[in-house]
């Protein structure tokens, strides 16, 4: 073990757990509301840090989507994980085990995606450990107390408190949307199908799980065929 890679490790993870565990508690409210206790939400976070995809499984579990769609809406929200596991995989050294590339593919999100690669050479798995570790027990904290406080505070303050989580998403929208006219109608396409939806015979009795499920593949799909994404995207 380098010691350095594990002090800069740490100081990544710091500076990504500050951040996450100001988000992780908003989405505590969430999880709240899908009849978590603190320590479930907690463990649910530890296993699955990302926002998005924590965001729909506490939404599926409050919607009382079956185990087949709560597993499928997550797998889709965070299948762009697969793509940056792939990515990271051609930074090892090729002597390295696997069970290092299994360990990172677990912890990778785009926060530490991005702190990896762009440190140059081989990728260290010490330093990745070091970020990771400190930045997730940080994310499962705030989801713990953001779940312990909203069983404290009144429900008018948790609901008032809840409009930060949309804040959030707002802020995860909005810079590709700026850059890509396709992104943004995409974007747009999914709030107005959304609304749809909710209106169409037969289709509005289908629960919201699978409902955004069936519009998450339909807009991804219809999207990457007006714009493909070239090759050199990824090696960028």
């Amino acid at each position: 073990m380098d010691k350095k890679d594990i002090k800069e490790g740490l100081h990544d993870g710091l500076m990504i757990g500050l951040g996450y565990f100001a988000v992780a508690f908003s989405l505590g409210f969430a999880a709240k509301r899908a009849g978590l206790a603190p320590i479930e939400g907690a463990i649910a976070s530890f296993f699955n840090h990302a926002s998005a995809g924590e965001y729909g499984l506490y939404t599926s579990i409050a919607s009382l989507a079956t185990y087949a769609e709560v597993a499928l809406i997550t797998l889709i929200a965070n299948a762009r994980y697969l793509l940056m596991s792939c990515s990271l995989s051609q930074r090892f050294d090729p002597k390295a085990p696997f069970f290092h590339r299994l360990l990172v593919g677990f912890g990778i999100t785009d926060e530490f995606f991005g702190v990896s690669i762009a440190r140059p050479g081989t990728l260290s798995p010490t330093h990745f450990y070091s970020c990771a570790l400190l930045a997730i027990l940080m994310w499962s904290s705030g989801t713990f107390f953001g779940i312990w406080l909203g069983n404290m505070l009144p429900s008018n303050v948790v609901s008032a408190l809840s409009v930060s989580l949309y804040g959030m998403f707002i802020a995860i929208i909005i810079p590709p949307c700026k850059k890509d006219k396709v992104v943004a109608c995409a974007v747009a396409g999914s709030f107005a199908l959304s609304y749809l939806c909710t209106l169409i015979p037969h289709v509005n009795e289908l629960s919201s799980g699978t409902r955004t499920i069936i519009l998450t593949i339909l807009i991804a799909a219809v999207a990457a065929i007006i714009k493909p994404v070239k090759e050199e995207s990824y090696a960028a």
